[in-house]
């Protein structure tokens, strides 16, 4: 047998209990066999229940010890991982929440699942330069209309109906327990990363409609037009600059072309 099907069947035993691989284990006995493989076996498992611990450790405290092990033996059943690294293997666990049977009567676990990913998302991302006011003041006044930001790749965007963001502040510093309260309508989010540092704070609609507009390439003429639904046209351009602004003091932003 080669190494390579060797590999395939040891997998195929950990993930979904095919016992092809049992031929090439040696072993005295079935019973001895079965329980060498059953070590190797509750060590995977467990080693990708205490990655998915480690990624979402407010989902964890939200729903206990016990509902937490069930779900993330759940998740592993359904969703194998097909990565290397383990700090992957959480990135389908909140669509995958939809579905499952707990968010009809939690379903607060969804979005701070998705939450919790945003913020691993920001921490993890690349490095990069801010984008510093020196280089903004140096663009020719009139290409301005052409500008187009590129914001930092740590920054993330997700939008919440529930008080998520307070509820894991709370648990992340021990806090005072608070109720989970949904709103009636979404609140904007932004997650971002400086130095070791992540932070989120929520936005305004029109700043919110910015930062998505951004991210999808436009420039700053079209988001100037863009803004004139929540300000008067001779506002807007102020009103854009003053969002760059505030972006650039964050460290928001790191490149722009024209």
């Amino acid at each position: 047998m080669s190494l390579a099907i060797l590999q395939q069947q040891f997998l195929a035993w950990l993930q979904q209990s095919d016992e092809h691989i049992k031929s090439a284990i040696s072993g005295e006995s079935k019973q001895q066999i079965d329980l060498r493989l059953s070590i190797y076996a509750n060590a995977y498992r467990l080693r990708l229940m205490e990655a998915l611990a480690d990624t979402f450790p407010s989902l964890h405290t939200l729903i206990g010890d016990q509902r937490f092990s069930q779900l993330a033996s759940d998740y592993i059943d359904d969703n194998p991982s097909q990565h290397f690294s383990l700090r992957y293997f959480g990135h389908r666990l909140s669509p995958w929440l939809k579905s499952y049977a707990l968010t009809e009567s939690f379903p607060v676990i969804e979005e701070m699942t998705a939450f919790e990913w945003c913020l691993r998302e920001a921490f993890d991302a690349a490095d990069e330069l801010p984008l510093t006011t020196d280089k903004l003041q140096s663009i020719p006044p009139e290409q301005w209309d052409n500008l187009v930001f590129i914001f930092h790749p740590s920054v993330q965007r997700i939008n919440l109906f529930w008080n998520t963001p307070q509820l894991w502040k709370v648990i992340d510093e021990n806090g005072e327990p608070i109720d989970i309260e949904k709103n009636d309508y979404p609140s904007a989010w932004l997650i971002w990363r400086d130095n070791l540092t992540t932070w989120f704070r929520s936005m305004e609609v029109d700043e919110a409609w910015a930062v998505d507009q951004i991210m999808l390439g436009e420039n700053f003429s079209t988001i100037c037009n863009g803004l004139t639904e929540w300000v008067d046209e001779q506002n807007a351009a102020q009103r854009a600059v003053g969002f760059i602004q505030n972006w650039l003091q964050q460290g928001l932003l790191c490149k722009l072309t024209y």
